[in-house]
């Protein structure tokens, strides 16, 4: 990424928190359950339980230009950041289920939390539709095909909610999912998919899940922690 919406930036913003965000109503039809036949087409991509091809194009390119191969980390494909999304969506946090999803759907403050009529998985589907629908529009091709510098373009008109979506689709919510799932993908246990070989861990020093730290205090007492070999979930059974 640019030096304008650097890595180092993007790794502070995991730190710092989420990003709390208002919404608009959207419009009705987009609140419909996704029939199961159209659900089984759409999720039919080779390797990938939800995303189809173009959703599975455009989350690559997404990782692959916020996470960038280079001396720090591989990229964000390599990491596995899009396997950790195709799991997240397709799985409960995807599908609402622990999302109040009766209504009434108003416009709520960022204390309310998420206040749309989709499921996570639902959003992210139109999301992505909506995004491409604006690269053809503008460089007459979708997010996967443009060069770095227009990539650039799009996702900066995303997270500062400059750019609009024709279908009513709030822009920001939308880029703060997009984030948040991107985040979670680099700094998850990889027993969920990302992280792969642990690359997001080592790149910040952290030691991973380990409990208790108490005989590790006199040890490395104003030493710099080793985090070559950071133990996951999967280490640990």
């Amino acid at each position: 990424m640019t030096d304008g919406f650097g890595r180092r930036d993007f790794l502070k913003g995991a730190v710092a928190g989420g990003v709390a965000a208002t919404s608009p109503n959207v419009a009705e039809a987009q609140a419909q359950p996704v029939p199961a036949a159209a659900s089984a087409a759409a999720s039919a991509t080779p390797g990938y339980a939800f995303l189809n091809l173009d959703e599975a194009a455009f989350v690559e390119a997404l990782v692959d230009h916020m996470v960038p191969a280079d001396d720090l980390t591989p990229s964000g494909t390599d990491i596995g950041i899009d396997v950790y999304i195709d799991r997240a969506l397709a799985g409960a946090w995807g599908k609402g289920d622990r999302l109040y999803m009766q209504g009434p759907w108003k416009p709520g403050v960022p204390s309310q939390g998420y206040q749309l009529p989709l499921t996570p998985a639902q959003l992210y589907r139109a999301g992505i539709a909506a995004t491409n629908a604006h690269c053809r529009r503008t460089y007459g091709k979708t997010f996967d095909r443009l060069n770095e510098q227009q990539r650039e373009e799009v996702l900066v008109g995303l997270s500062t909610a400059k750019l609009t979506f024709d279908d009513g689709l709030p822009v920001r919510v939308f880029w703060t999912t997009l984030y948040q799932t991107v985040m979670e993908g680099m700094f998850s246990d990889p027993i969920y998919g990302g992280n792969r070989n642990k690359a997001g861990w080592k790149l910040i020093g952290f030691p991973g899940a380990i409990a208790v730290h108490r005989e590790h205090i006199e040890q490395f007492k104003d030493k710099k922690f080793p985090a070559d070999a950071p133990l996951g979930i999967a280490d640990m059974s």
